[in-house]
Protein backbone atom coordinates (compact mmCIF):
# COMPACT_ATOMS: atom_id res chain seq x y z
CA UNK A 1 0.00 0.00 0.00
CA UNK A 2 1.59 3.85 -0.45
CA UNK A 3 2.66 5.59 2.05
CA UNK A 4 0.22 8.00 4.01
CA UNK A 5 2.21 11.09 4.19
CA UNK A 6 -0.17 13.57 5.72
CA UNK A 7 1.67 16.68 6.19
CA UNK A 8 1.40 19.19 8.48
CA UNK A 9 -0.84 21.40 5.62
CA UNK A 10 -2.01 19.64 2.93
CA UNK A 11 -0.20 20.15 -0.50
CA UNK A 12 -2.78 23.02 -1.72
CA UNK A 13 -0.81 23.58 -4.87
CA UNK A 14 -0.43 19.93 -6.19
CA UNK A 15 -4.08 19.11 -5.66
CA UNK A 16 -5.26 22.14 -7.72
CA UNK A 17 -2.95 20.97 -10.28
CA UNK A 18 -4.29 17.83 -9.77
CA UNK A 19 -7.50 19.38 -9.95
CA UNK A 20 -6.70 20.07 -13.37
CA UNK A 21 -6.01 16.98 -14.62
CA UNK A 22 -9.40 15.82 -13.43
CA UNK A 23 -11.04 19.26 -15.29
CA UNK A 24 -9.46 17.62 -18.67
CA UNK A 25 -9.84 13.81 -18.46
CA UNK A 26 -13.51 14.28 -17.37
CA UNK A 27 -13.60 17.15 -20.35
CA UNK A 28 -12.59 14.50 -22.75
CA UNK A 29 -14.86 11.46 -21.15
CA UNK A 30 -18.21 14.14 -22.05
CA UNK A 31 -17.07 15.93 -25.45
CA UNK A 32 -18.74 14.20 -27.66
CA UNK A 33 -22.20 14.05 -26.25
CA UNK A 34 -23.08 16.97 -28.25
CA UNK A 35 -21.06 15.69 -31.28
CA UNK A 36 -22.81 12.62 -31.96
CA UNK A 37 -25.54 13.96 -34.60
CA UNK A 38 -22.36 15.50 -35.98
CA UNK A 39 -20.27 12.54 -36.21
CA UNK A 40 -22.70 10.45 -37.59
CA UNK A 41 -23.68 12.75 -40.34
CA UNK A 42 -19.90 12.94 -41.11
CA UNK A 43 -18.88 9.42 -41.04
CA UNK A 44 -22.21 8.22 -42.95
CA UNK A 45 -24.26 6.11 -39.85
CA UNK A 46 -27.26 6.85 -37.25
CA UNK A 47 -26.82 8.18 -33.82
CA UNK A 48 -26.76 5.04 -31.94
CA UNK A 49 -24.30 3.50 -34.16
CA UNK A 50 -21.88 6.63 -33.51
CA UNK A 51 -22.66 5.95 -30.09
CA UNK A 52 -19.39 3.29 -30.02
CA UNK A 53 -17.21 6.18 -29.60
CA UNK A 54 -19.12 6.62 -26.13
CA UNK A 55 -18.74 3.31 -25.48
CA UNK A 56 -15.98 2.03 -26.38
CA UNK A 57 -14.03 4.84 -24.58
CA UNK A 58 -16.37 3.58 -21.17
CA UNK A 59 -14.89 0.19 -21.87
CA UNK A 60 -11.13 0.77 -21.78
CA UNK A 61 -11.50 3.74 -19.15
CA UNK A 62 -13.46 1.13 -17.06
CA UNK A 63 -10.76 -1.89 -17.52
CA UNK A 64 -7.64 0.48 -17.17
CA UNK A 65 -9.09 1.36 -13.76
CA UNK A 66 -9.09 -2.04 -12.85
CA UNK A 67 -6.13 -3.74 -13.78
CA UNK A 68 -4.02 -0.03 -14.15
CA UNK A 69 -4.50 1.67 -10.77
CA UNK A 70 -2.81 -1.26 -8.92
CA UNK A 71 0.24 0.82 -10.44
CA UNK A 72 -0.65 3.64 -8.00
CA UNK A 73 0.25 1.24 -5.04
CA UNK A 74 3.38 1.07 -5.46
CA UNK A 75 4.88 4.00 -7.60
CA UNK A 76 4.92 7.60 -7.35
CA UNK A 77 1.15 8.48 -7.97
CA UNK A 78 1.86 12.31 -9.16
CA UNK A 79 3.94 11.17 -11.29
CA UNK A 80 1.97 8.37 -12.67
CA UNK A 81 -0.87 11.01 -13.21
CA UNK A 82 2.06 13.69 -14.89
CA UNK A 83 2.99 10.72 -17.98
CA UNK A 84 -0.80 9.60 -18.46
CA UNK A 85 -1.98 13.08 -19.46
CA UNK A 86 0.85 13.07 -21.48
CA UNK A 87 -0.10 9.81 -23.09
CA UNK A 88 -4.13 11.35 -23.13
CA UNK A 89 -2.88 14.27 -25.54
CA UNK A 90 -1.16 11.70 -28.12
CA UNK A 91 -4.63 9.22 -27.99
CA UNK A 92 -7.14 12.48 -28.05
CA UNK A 93 -5.13 14.10 -30.90
CA UNK A 94 -5.74 10.49 -33.12
CA UNK A 95 -9.44 10.83 -32.36
CA UNK A 96 -9.11 14.36 -34.34
CA UNK A 97 -6.56 12.75 -37.15
CA UNK A 98 -9.14 9.61 -37.47
CA UNK A 99 -11.12 9.26 -41.18
CA UNK A 100 -13.75 6.17 -40.39
CA UNK A 101 -15.54 5.22 -37.19
CA UNK A 102 -13.68 2.24 -36.83
CA UNK A 103 -10.32 4.35 -36.36
CA UNK A 104 -12.33 6.31 -34.54
CA UNK A 105 -13.30 3.98 -32.11
CA UNK A 106 -9.68 2.79 -31.51
CA UNK A 107 -8.71 6.28 -30.62
CA UNK A 108 -11.30 6.40 -28.29
CA UNK A 109 -9.91 3.12 -26.55
CA UNK A 110 -6.78 4.52 -26.20
CA UNK A 111 -7.98 7.70 -24.75
CA UNK A 112 -9.78 5.53 -22.02
CA UNK A 113 -6.63 3.63 -21.70
CA UNK A 114 -5.02 6.45 -20.76
CA UNK A 115 -7.03 8.35 -18.78
CA UNK A 116 -8.61 5.95 -17.07
CA UNK A 117 -6.93 5.89 -14.05
CA UNK A 118 -6.00 9.73 -13.63
CA UNK A 119 -8.95 10.40 -11.42
CA UNK A 120 -8.60 7.48 -9.14
CA UNK A 121 -4.91 7.90 -8.78
CA UNK A 122 -5.29 11.56 -7.78
CA UNK A 123 -8.17 10.90 -5.20
CA UNK A 124 -6.18 7.96 -3.41
CA UNK A 125 -2.94 10.86 -3.53
CA UNK A 126 -5.27 13.13 -1.50
CA UNK A 127 -6.42 10.23 0.46
CA UNK A 128 -2.59 9.71 1.25
CA UNK A 129 -1.53 13.25 1.63
CA UNK A 130 -4.56 14.67 3.31
CA UNK A 131 -5.50 13.86 6.98
CA UNK A 132 -9.06 12.28 7.09
CA UNK A 133 -10.63 15.25 9.30
CA UNK A 134 -9.89 17.78 6.37
CA UNK A 135 -10.05 15.40 3.36
CA UNK A 136 -14.03 15.63 2.92
CA UNK A 137 -13.53 19.39 2.18
CA UNK A 138 -10.57 18.88 -0.10
CA UNK A 139 -12.36 16.01 -1.77
CA UNK A 140 -15.45 18.74 -2.14
CA UNK A 141 -13.23 20.95 -3.86
CA UNK A 142 -11.37 18.57 -6.25
CA UNK A 143 -14.77 17.65 -7.12
CA UNK A 144 -15.67 20.99 -8.57
CA UNK A 145 -12.31 20.42 -10.54
CA UNK A 146 -14.35 17.34 -12.59
CA UNK A 147 -17.44 18.43 -12.40
CA UNK A 148 -16.11 22.03 -14.38
CA UNK A 149 -14.53 19.66 -16.64
CA UNK A 150 -17.88 17.83 -17.61
CA UNK A 151 -19.71 20.99 -18.21
CA UNK A 152 -16.23 22.13 -20.26
CA UNK A 153 -16.42 19.09 -22.23
CA UNK A 154 -19.97 19.56 -23.58
CA UNK A 155 -19.84 23.14 -24.20
CA UNK A 156 -16.63 22.67 -25.89
CA UNK A 157 -17.99 19.80 -27.92
CA UNK A 158 -20.89 21.96 -29.07
CA UNK A 159 -19.47 25.65 -29.55
CA UNK A 160 -16.20 24.17 -31.03
CA UNK A 161 -17.90 21.89 -33.17
CA UNK A 162 -20.17 24.02 -34.30
CA UNK A 163 -17.78 26.35 -35.41
CA UNK A 164 -14.49 24.45 -36.29
CA UNK A 165 -16.08 20.84 -36.84
CA UNK A 166 -15.51 17.93 -34.41
CA UNK A 167 -12.33 17.27 -35.29
CA UNK A 168 -11.23 20.10 -33.94
CA UNK A 169 -12.47 19.72 -30.80
CA UNK A 170 -10.57 16.79 -30.23
CA UNK A 171 -7.22 18.61 -30.96
CA UNK A 172 -8.44 21.19 -28.43
CA UNK A 173 -8.98 18.83 -25.83
CA UNK A 174 -5.62 17.04 -26.84
CA UNK A 175 -3.79 20.43 -26.22
CA UNK A 176 -5.37 20.80 -22.97
CA UNK A 177 -3.55 17.96 -22.07
CA UNK A 178 -0.04 19.14 -22.90
CA UNK A 179 -1.09 21.91 -21.10
CA UNK A 180 -1.90 20.40 -17.82
CA UNK A 181 1.18 17.87 -18.23
CA UNK A 182 3.32 20.85 -17.90
CA UNK A 183 1.94 22.26 -14.83
CA UNK A 184 2.31 18.62 -12.98
CA UNK A 185 6.09 19.00 -14.64
CA UNK A 186 7.20 21.73 -12.74
CA UNK A 187 5.56 20.76 -9.05
CA UNK A 188 7.03 17.50 -9.60
CA UNK A 189 10.32 18.94 -9.66
CA UNK A 190 9.50 22.05 -6.69
CA UNK A 191 7.71 19.67 -4.22
CA UNK A 192 9.26 16.66 -3.03
CA UNK A 193 5.77 15.57 -1.52
CA UNK A 194 5.28 14.71 -5.25
CA UNK A 195 7.93 12.20 -5.66
CA UNK A 196 7.23 9.83 -2.62
CA UNK A 197 7.17 6.21 -3.18
CA UNK A 198 5.18 3.73 -1.71
CA UNK A 199 7.15 1.76 0.92
CA UNK A 200 8.83 -1.63 0.30
CA UNK A 201 7.86 -3.49 3.75
CA UNK A 202 4.31 -2.24 3.22
CA UNK A 203 3.62 -3.22 -0.26
CA UNK A 204 1.57 -6.38 -0.34
CA UNK A 205 0.55 -8.64 -3.95
CA UNK A 206 -1.40 -7.41 -6.60
CA UNK A 207 -3.90 -10.92 -5.54
CA UNK A 208 -3.48 -10.14 -2.37
CA UNK A 209 -5.16 -6.22 -2.56
CA UNK A 210 -7.74 -7.53 -5.04
CA UNK A 211 -8.67 -10.38 -2.90
CA UNK A 212 -9.07 -7.33 0.22
CA UNK A 213 -11.42 -5.25 -1.94
CA UNK A 214 -13.22 -8.22 -3.27
CA UNK A 215 -13.54 -10.02 -0.35
CA UNK A 216 -15.58 -7.69 1.32
CA UNK A 217 -19.63 -7.57 0.99
CA UNK A 218 -19.88 -3.87 1.43
CA UNK A 219 -17.38 -2.89 -0.96
CA UNK A 220 -19.30 -5.51 -3.83
CA UNK A 221 -22.26 -3.60 -2.62
CA UNK A 222 -21.10 -0.07 -3.70
CA UNK A 223 -19.71 -1.49 -6.60
CA UNK A 224 -23.17 -2.77 -7.93
CA UNK A 225 -24.44 0.01 -6.68
CA UNK A 226 -21.98 2.20 -8.98
CA UNK A 227 -22.84 0.01 -12.10
CA UNK A 228 -26.54 0.79 -11.93
CA UNK A 229 -25.95 4.37 -10.88
CA UNK A 230 -24.12 4.96 -14.01
CA UNK A 231 -26.12 2.63 -16.22
CA UNK A 232 -29.31 4.48 -15.66
CA UNK A 233 -27.47 8.11 -15.74
CA UNK A 234 -25.57 8.11 -18.87
CA UNK A 235 -27.73 5.33 -20.82
CA UNK A 236 -30.56 8.25 -20.79
CA UNK A 237 -27.81 11.40 -20.84
CA UNK A 238 -26.34 10.80 -23.62
CA UNK A 239 -28.94 10.90 -25.67
CA UNK A 240 -30.47 14.45 -24.74
CA UNK A 241 -28.05 16.18 -26.91
CA UNK A 242 -29.44 14.33 -29.90
CA UNK A 243 -33.21 14.55 -28.70
CA UNK A 244 -32.96 18.55 -28.60
CA UNK A 245 -31.10 18.52 -31.85
CA UNK A 246 -33.76 15.93 -33.36
CA UNK A 247 -37.06 17.51 -31.48
CA UNK A 248 -35.62 20.95 -31.04
CA UNK A 249 -33.96 21.21 -34.12
CA UNK A 250 -31.50 22.91 -31.49
CA UNK A 251 -27.83 23.72 -32.76
CA UNK A 252 -24.86 22.04 -31.37
CA UNK A 253 -23.72 25.70 -29.61
CA UNK A 254 -27.46 25.71 -27.96
CA UNK A 255 -27.07 21.60 -27.07
CA UNK A 256 -23.91 22.03 -25.37
CA UNK A 257 -24.82 25.39 -23.39
CA UNK A 258 -27.72 23.19 -22.33
CA UNK A 259 -26.16 20.46 -21.32
CA UNK A 260 -23.73 22.50 -19.11
CA UNK A 261 -26.85 22.83 -17.05
CA UNK A 262 -25.40 19.48 -15.52
CA UNK A 263 -22.50 21.16 -14.00
CA UNK A 264 -24.34 23.97 -12.76
CA UNK A 265 -26.39 21.80 -10.92
CA UNK A 266 -23.33 19.89 -9.59
CA UNK A 267 -21.42 23.07 -8.87
CA UNK A 268 -23.92 23.71 -6.65
CA UNK A 269 -23.99 20.49 -4.62
CA UNK A 270 -19.98 21.03 -4.28
CA UNK A 271 -21.26 24.75 -2.60
CA UNK A 272 -24.17 22.96 -0.52
CA UNK A 273 -23.03 19.96 -0.14
CA UNK A 274 -22.09 20.39 4.00
CA UNK A 275 -25.07 22.05 4.54
CA UNK A 276 -26.61 19.23 2.70
CA UNK A 277 -25.33 16.50 4.59
CA UNK A 278 -25.90 17.77 7.90
CA UNK A 279 -29.47 18.56 7.39
CA UNK A 280 -30.18 15.48 5.24
CA UNK A 281 -27.71 13.06 6.23
CA UNK A 282 -26.66 10.04 3.67
CA UNK A 283 -29.74 8.49 3.80
CA UNK A 284 -31.70 11.70 2.85
CA UNK A 285 -29.64 12.62 0.24
CA UNK A 286 -29.87 9.40 -1.54
CA UNK A 287 -33.77 9.63 -1.09
CA UNK A 288 -33.91 13.44 -2.35
CA UNK A 289 -31.44 12.43 -5.12
CA UNK A 290 -33.91 9.72 -6.54
CA UNK A 291 -37.26 11.00 -6.58
CA UNK A 292 -35.63 14.63 -8.01
CA UNK A 293 -34.08 12.69 -10.76
CA UNK A 294 -37.41 10.97 -11.46
CA UNK A 295 -39.14 13.89 -12.12
CA UNK A 296 -36.39 15.39 -14.10
CA UNK A 297 -36.22 12.87 -16.29
CA UNK A 298 -39.99 12.49 -16.67
CA UNK A 299 -40.24 16.31 -17.54
CA UNK A 300 -37.31 15.65 -20.28
CA UNK A 301 -39.55 12.82 -22.17
CA UNK A 302 -42.97 14.90 -21.67
CA UNK A 303 -42.14 18.66 -22.07
CA UNK A 304 -39.82 18.83 -25.04
CA UNK A 305 -38.61 22.23 -24.84
CA UNK A 306 -34.71 23.23 -24.41
CA UNK A 307 -35.48 25.72 -21.38
CA UNK A 308 -37.52 22.85 -19.78
CA UNK A 309 -34.25 20.43 -20.88
CA UNK A 310 -32.16 23.27 -19.01
CA UNK A 311 -33.99 23.84 -15.74
CA UNK A 312 -33.98 19.84 -15.52
CA UNK A 313 -30.53 19.25 -16.81
CA UNK A 314 -29.57 21.50 -13.75
CA UNK A 315 -31.85 19.83 -11.26
CA UNK A 316 -30.37 16.43 -12.63
CA UNK A 317 -26.78 17.60 -11.93
CA UNK A 318 -27.65 18.39 -7.84
CA UNK A 319 -29.56 15.22 -7.62
CA UNK A 320 -27.26 13.07 -9.14
CA UNK A 321 -24.38 14.06 -6.82
CA UNK A 322 -26.35 13.73 -4.28
CA UNK A 323 -26.44 9.93 -4.88
CA UNK A 324 -23.02 10.00 -6.46
CA UNK A 325 -21.22 11.56 -3.38
CA UNK A 326 -22.81 9.17 -1.24
CA UNK A 327 -20.99 6.44 -2.66
CA UNK A 328 -18.02 7.90 -3.33
CA UNK A 329 -17.39 8.55 0.30
CA UNK A 330 -18.03 5.35 1.06
CA UNK A 331 -16.06 4.41 -1.93
CA UNK A 332 -12.82 6.06 -0.57
CA UNK A 333 -12.92 3.70 2.78
CA UNK A 334 -13.55 0.33 1.19
CA UNK A 335 -9.60 -0.49 1.50
CA UNK A 336 -7.10 2.17 3.16
CA UNK A 337 -4.78 -0.41 2.50
CA UNK A 338 -4.82 -0.67 -1.05
CA UNK A 339 -6.59 2.65 -1.77
CA UNK A 340 -5.35 3.05 -5.44
CA UNK A 341 -7.10 -0.05 -6.69
CA UNK A 342 -10.47 -0.23 -4.35
CA UNK A 343 -11.08 3.37 -5.99
CA UNK A 344 -9.97 2.21 -9.67
CA UNK A 345 -12.97 -1.24 -8.86
CA UNK A 346 -15.44 1.03 -7.91
CA UNK A 347 -14.40 3.05 -10.76
CA UNK A 348 -14.36 0.61 -13.34
CA UNK A 349 -17.73 -0.06 -11.85
CA UNK A 350 -19.04 2.55 -12.95
CA UNK A 351 -17.73 2.99 -16.76
CA UNK A 352 -18.91 -0.32 -17.03
CA UNK A 353 -22.38 0.98 -16.19
CA UNK A 354 -22.25 3.74 -18.57
CA UNK A 355 -21.26 1.34 -21.21
CA UNK A 356 -23.83 -1.12 -20.71
CA UNK A 357 -26.59 1.61 -20.27
CA UNK A 358 -24.83 3.62 -23.07
CA UNK A 359 -25.52 0.50 -25.73
CA UNK A 360 -28.68 -0.83 -24.21
CA UNK A 361 -30.49 2.02 -24.84
CA UNK A 362 -28.93 2.64 -28.27
CA UNK A 363 -31.61 0.14 -30.07
CA UNK A 364 -34.73 1.79 -28.66
CA UNK A 365 -33.13 5.70 -29.66
CA UNK A 366 -32.66 4.35 -33.10
CA UNK A 367 -35.89 3.12 -33.57
CA UNK A 368 -38.34 5.24 -31.29
CA UNK A 369 -36.37 8.19 -30.43
CA UNK A 370 -34.83 9.13 -26.61
CA UNK A 371 -38.27 9.77 -24.87
CA UNK A 372 -39.26 5.51 -24.02
CA UNK A 373 -35.42 6.02 -22.23
CA UNK A 374 -35.99 8.89 -20.23
CA UNK A 375 -39.10 7.52 -18.94
CA UNK A 376 -37.41 3.99 -18.01
CA UNK A 377 -34.87 6.15 -16.28
CA UNK A 378 -37.50 8.03 -14.76
CA UNK A 379 -38.78 4.64 -13.44
CA UNK A 380 -35.51 2.94 -12.38
CA UNK A 381 -34.22 6.24 -10.11
CA UNK A 382 -36.51 5.68 -7.30
CA UNK A 383 -36.15 2.05 -7.46
CA UNK A 384 -32.34 2.33 -7.39
CA UNK A 385 -32.33 4.96 -4.43
CA UNK A 386 -34.70 2.62 -2.22
CA UNK A 387 -31.97 -0.65 -2.67
CA UNK A 388 -28.96 1.66 -1.52
CA UNK A 389 -30.57 3.19 1.29
CA UNK A 390 -31.62 -0.50 2.49
CA UNK A 391 -27.59 -1.26 2.29
CA UNK A 392 -26.73 2.16 4.29
CA UNK A 393 -29.26 0.84 6.78
CA UNK A 394 -27.69 -2.60 6.93
CA UNK A 395 -24.26 -1.26 7.08
CA UNK A 396 -25.13 1.25 10.29
CA UNK A 397 -26.33 -1.67 11.88
CA UNK A 398 -23.06 -3.57 11.98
Amino acid sequence: MSTAINPALPPTRAIVFLAFAAFASQAMVRVTDPLLPQIAADIGTTVGTASIVTSAYAVSHGLTQLFGTPLGDRLPKYVMVAVLCLACAVATAACGLSQSLASLGIARLACGMTAGTLIPLCMAFIGDTVPYERRQAVLGRFLAGTIMGLVSGQVIGGVVGDYFGWRSVFLFIAALFVFVALMLGSEILRNPVTRVWPRPSQSRSVLADYAAVLGSSWARTLCIAGFLEWAIMFGAFAYIGADLHTRQNLSFTGIGLVLAAFGIGGLTYVVLVRWLVDRLGQIGLVRLGGVLLALAFLALALLPSWWTAFAMITVIGLAFQMIHNTLQVNATQMAPEARAMALGIFSFALYAGQAFGVAAAAPAVDSHGAVPVFMLAAAAWPLLAWWIITRLRARSMI
